[in-house]
């Protein structure tokens, strides 16, 4: 997820001591517990809907209380580490996903399951910058610094290919609550391991909070997440979803205006001054989007529409996020020997057909080798965009900037990420609700049949009607919520692939060949 490096000197792990062996250990077990976090409910989603019943927009939160406080409070949590020291948040950000996912797993209800994703959330958000910062701050040289930076990615990459092997196998043979287990099991080991090998480190020089800015990007980015999931349940017009949208706005300019007056701003904005930086920013949001929310929809299509078991689940989520760690060496041989752009572009190109394929498939076919063309080339095509979107955006900015280059670049990648399931869902369920009601009123189905599918669809929506009995009476439209919902999502995947061929695009036309000097 972040990569931020910093741009100064380290004043605890510098050089001379290069990097020890034992932070290098705390940091990849952790940076690999933060990802298992993200991706751990993709491969659930089918189990959260037959347990606790969530209608509406509850599923789609229960992944973006993960990712919003990876979104918004990263970079506030890189500079604390630099302000505190980093070992404190290596250790604090393990017990905080210890006790999320704790909270998860006893879930009785939605709600609760929301506050323990939160707390792992706001656990992975200090422990992705903070990891990255300590194994760079203890390496000299740009090929050693490459050499543990891609070290760093593989566990990343790890992190997601092991979550939905973990979800598969225990969500099968176990509960769902048993993967929450796991990862709050691997969370405190991952607190022990750093408290007892970790080496401290921070970089205080230059650095210091920005409130104002962190309030006000925090408040925005909340409050449009809150607009775009609830608007397809609540509403476009509904007073909430429109205040969500003004409050953004508001807050949104209220940040730019403290960010020009901040003396140690979060983010500068001069860098969006640089059309390249500007380009690398957008393609890191709309990139990111595109490939997250094609693993919801993936996950909605084979866990909640088809009802395929866990360990059947966990098969698509391996080309996404398992090629990634496959290609690390490839994608690292091809970042040294073509520029990142190239290769940033291609990726986001592959991720497009890849979604259009997808599309064409009938939500009827339950084969898994069926999405092994159209999510094989998505994973692909990820491996190529993640590894350089970093690399590009940095490579535009001057040498001063690009600590904070990497920074912006990262906490807009990961909105793009968190904007995924929160615009797909939205669209797709809004899209279904309305193919149901229409297909409903001219099907064949008895009065009687018609009637009680559409009142289990007023309460829960086409995704409660699909999981019903086709037995009984209102279960008779079981088929026909299952061909909405199908439909719905595939013009999910359409979406996405729109998102990534524009990404592509943009890249192409508009990203200058020069670096920055």
């Amino acid at each position: 997820m972040s990569a931020t490096v910093p741009a100064q000197a380290d004043e605890h792990a510098g050089a001379g001591k290069g990097l020890a062996i034992g932070t290098m250990v705390a940091c990849c077990f952790a940076v690999c517990l933060a990802q298992i976090g993200v991706a751990i409910p993709a491969t659930l989603n089918g189990l959260f809907q037959e347990d606790l019943h969530p209608i509406g927009s509850q599923l789609t939160w229960i992944s973006d209380a993960f990712l919003l406080p990876v979104s918004v409070l990263e970079l506030t949590f890189g500079v604390l580490g630099d302000l505190f020291g980093r070992k404190r948040l290596l250790i604090g950000g393990a017990l905080l996903m210890a006790a999320g996912e704790t909270t998860a797993a006893a879930a009785s209800g939605v709600h609760v399951l929301w506050v323990g994703q939160a707390l792992s959330g706001l656990g992975a958000a200090a422990l992705f910058p903070t990891t990255l910062a300590m194994v760079v701050a203890g390496t000299d040289g740009h090929l050693r610094r490459a050499r543990v930076i891609a070290t760093w990615a593989a566990f990343l990459s790890t992190g997601g290919a092991l979550a939905p092997v973990l979800g598969g196998l225990t969500g099968n043979y176990g509960s769902w609550r048993w993967s929450f287990i796991v990862v709050a099991i691997l969370g405190g080991v991952s607190a022990i391991v750093s408290l007892f090998l970790a080496r401290d480190s921070k970089s205080p020089t230059g650095r210091s909070l920005d409130f104002g800015g962190q309030i006000t990007i925090g408040v925005s980015l909340f409050a449009l997440l809150y607009a775009v999931i609830q608007g397809e349940s609540d509403g476009w017009g509904a007073t909430a979803v429109v205040t969500g949208f003004v409050v953004s706005a508001v807050f949104l300019v209220l940040f730019v205006l403290a960010e020009r007056r901040a003396t140690s701003p979060l983010l500068r904005l001069e860098l969006f001054g640089n059309r390249n930086f500007s380009v690398a920013a957008a393609v890191a949001v709309v990139g990111m989007f595109a490939f997250l929310g094609t693993a919801y929809a993936t996950s909605i299509r084979v866990g909640v529409i088809q009802h395929q078991s866990p360990l059947r689940t966990c098969l698509p989520f391996l080309l996404l996020n398992g090629l990634a760690l496959v290609l690390t060496p490839l994608t690292s041989r091809l970042l040294a020997r073509m520029p990142a752009r190239w290769l940033l572009g291609l990726g986001l190109a592959l991720m497009g057909v890849g979604d259009f394929v997808a599309a064409t498939l009938d939500i009827g076919d339950t084969a898994i080798p069926s999405l092994i063309i159209p999510l094989g080339l998505v994973g692909i095509g990820f491996a190529f965009a993640v590894s350089s979107i970093t690399a590009t955006a940095v490579n535009t900015v001057p040498h001063t900037l690009e600590g904070m280059a990497s920074g912006a670049t990262n906490q807009l990648r990961d909105f793009g990420f968190t904007l995924g399931p929160a615009v797909i869902g939205a669209i797709a369920l809004s899209q279904a609700a309305t193919k149901f009601t229409n297909d409903l009123a001219s099907s064949n189905l008895s009065a009687a049949s018609k009637a009680a599918a559409g009142a289990v669809a007023q309460a829960g929506g086409p995704v409660a009607v699909n999981s019903l009995d086709p037995g009984t009476a209102e279960g008779a439209a079981a088929p026909l919520a299952m061909r909405a919902l199908g439909s719905a999502y595939s013009l999910g995947y359409v979406v996405c692939g729109i998102a990534a061929l524009a990404a592509a695009l943009l890249v192409a036309l508009a990203m200058g060949r020069k670096p920055a000097s």
